[in-house]
């Protein structure tokens, strides 16, 4: 709080120019009380916490010929008793204004100051709760979300529309609406897009770094040259006006925009538009950030499915699916289905340590490597694992991996496979639902020589097997038993008919085995599941 000295005057008439030309410090300065100490009339700053003296008046402040003011306001001087609340006359305000001995305080630039200083602490509290919230999102459409959130409230409306489109043709593009359903945002985009709030804005050349290209609407039904289409989309929607900024940033150029819309004709205060374009200028920073992360993981998703068969074969006497979910960083998780001769068929799937590109490189590499392998010696899946060990020990040694092939013969059942420090598949079937005893050993890279004997399995018709990776354990975030009871008790409890469709018992068991979205993208560990029924 200011303490203003009991024996200032200061005419009221000259405060509010003064005030719209200086910051708050100078008029600090400019309106020290007489004898004040050192402390209040040093040098401050010209600005605030990064509040300059454009700032429109907060809606708090008194105005210089507000009631409050008193009847003194017509003599040009106002005071009010040391200590009493703001709008208090003083006795002495009676005296004569150009006695010099007259006591008492005045209401014109202490509550001005005042007033104006709390409105500016709350707009700044407001941005600042506002932008640590928006920091806190971790993933573009969450921070979209939150933008719209926000300015809503900054602007006084209720509903509103982002849509990214960024202009360097890179993606990706998507609309999402506050208040308004995935119908209403179709409708929106039936309506020319040069009519719309934010057509000009995306169309437009850019504004230069700094300019606020808003576009403000204030009745739209009332406009003349409106299109017909958005009037009606607008009245069927209950809107009638709008407010729209631009989201561009110097460094990214123009991400996209936003709009907000009023249910009644409106328009935002501009000390609303000056807040609402401070904090949109900081989410777009936010958003451009995002917005690259955003396109590094989808390349190395995109990569990482390449690495991975574009389809499975079809193969007489067995049906196949497989579902891959790669995280954020992207791992080393693959599968593989291979035809091979005398109609047999090589499936594989494994997991190479570390994530990232380096990692995703690796696994292309190993996928690639045991492909050959098993062309020349798939009916011994110890021989070809044996070859794979060797070869990452040599050019890879830093890494070590896990993989699992079995060589399997539809024609009669059977699958002979190796495990190299794999998970072991899970066999499921009307009448039995079980892991595969596989023989216990060091995944790739561990030992100076890998071996282990390989497991024979026969399966009935209609039975299928899944082979799966260790993602999709660590993903429950259980120990390790309870993830395999877990798993277990998924395979076990399938419906008839998904038992059926090797896609849709895989379906159900990442459903089962990973509810509450654990199965998306944002997860960390990759999951591998690889279904095989025999007909």
């Amino acid at each position: 709080m200011l303490d203003i000295s009991s024996r200032v005057r200061v005419h009221v008439e000259t405060l509010p120019a003064a005030q719209n030309d200086m910051g708050v410090c100078d008029a600090f300065e400019q309106y020290a009380p007489v004898g004040k100490p050192d402390t209040m009339n040093a040098p401050h700053p010209a600005k605030v916490a990064g509040i300059d003296s454009t700032v429109p008046p907060s809606a708090h402040t008194v105005a210089p010929d507000s009631p409050a003011s008193g009847a003194s306001a017509a003599s040009g001087v106002t005071s009010v008793t040391p200590g009493a609340p703001a709008g208090t006359p003083d006795p002495s305000a009676t005296a004569d204004p150009a006695d010099p001995d007259t006591t008492g305080t005045t209401t014109g630039p202490g509550a001005l100051l005042q007033d104006r200083l709390a409105g500016w602490v709350s707009d700044l509290t407001t941005l600042h709760e506002l932008t640590e919230r928006l920091a806190r999102t971790g993933t573009l459409a969450d921070a979209l979300q939150e933008l719209l959130r926000a300015g809503a409230a900054l602007v006084g409306a209720r509903r509103g529309l982002v849509v990214l489109e960024p202009a360097d043709g890179l993606g990706p593009r998507s609309t999402l609406g506050l208040g308004l359903a995935a119908a209403d945002l179709g409708q929106l985009e039936t309506v020319p897009r040069g009519s719309l709030p934010y057509g000009n804005l995306l169309d437009a050349p850019a504004a230069p770094p700094g300019a606020v290209a808003e576009v403000v609407r204030a009745d739209l039904l009332a406009e003349d040259g409106l299109d017909p289409r958005h009037r009606e989309v607008a009245a069927r929607l209950g809107y009638a006006a709008s407010y729209a900024l631009p989201l561009s940033t110097t460094a990214a150029g123009r991400l996209g925009a936003a709009v907000w819309l009023y249910d009644e004709p409106a328009e935002p205060s501009e000390r609303m538009r000056h807040l609402a374009g401070l904090y949109t200028r900081y989410a777009t920073e936010h958003l451009a950030r995002l917005l690259e992360v955003e396109r590094t993981r989808a390349c190395l998703r995109t990569v990482a499915e390449e690495l991975l068969p574009s389809r499975l074969p079809r193969v007489s006497g067995v049906r196949l699916a497989a579902r891959h979910r790669t995280g954020p960083r992207g791992g080393g998780d693959w599968y593989d289905a291979l035809p091979l001769p005398d109609a047999a068929l090589g499936l594989a799937v494994g997991s190479v340590t570390g994530s990232g590109p380096s990692a995703v490189a690796a696994m292309g590499r190993l996928r690639a490597s045991l492909r050959a392998y098993a062309v020349m010696e798939g009916e011994d899946p110890v021989a070809v694992l044996s070859d794979l060990e060797l070869l990452l020990r040599l050019t890879e040694p830093a890494r070590s991996a896990t993989a699992l092939f079995a060589y399997c013969e539809p024609a009669v059942g059977r699958l002979t496979l190796a495990g190299a420090g794999h998970c072991p598949p899970l066999l499921v079937g009307e009448r039995r639902t079980e892991f595969v005893e596989t023989s216990v050993s060091a995944p790739l890279g561990m030992l100076a020589c890998w071996e282990a004997p390989s497991v024979e399995v026969q399966a009935e018709a209609g039975e299928t097997v899944l082979l799966y990776t260790d993602g999709l354990l660590q993903r429950t975030g259980d120990p390790v038993d309870r993830a395999f009871a877990r798993l277990h008790s998924a395979a076990a409890g399938a419906p008839r008919a998904a038992r059926r469709d090797p896609g849709a018992l895989a379906d159900h068991v990442l459903r089962t085995v990973l509810p509450d979205g654990l199965d998306s993208a944002d997860s960390e560990e990759d999951v591998v599941l690889l279904a095989a029924r025999f007909e």
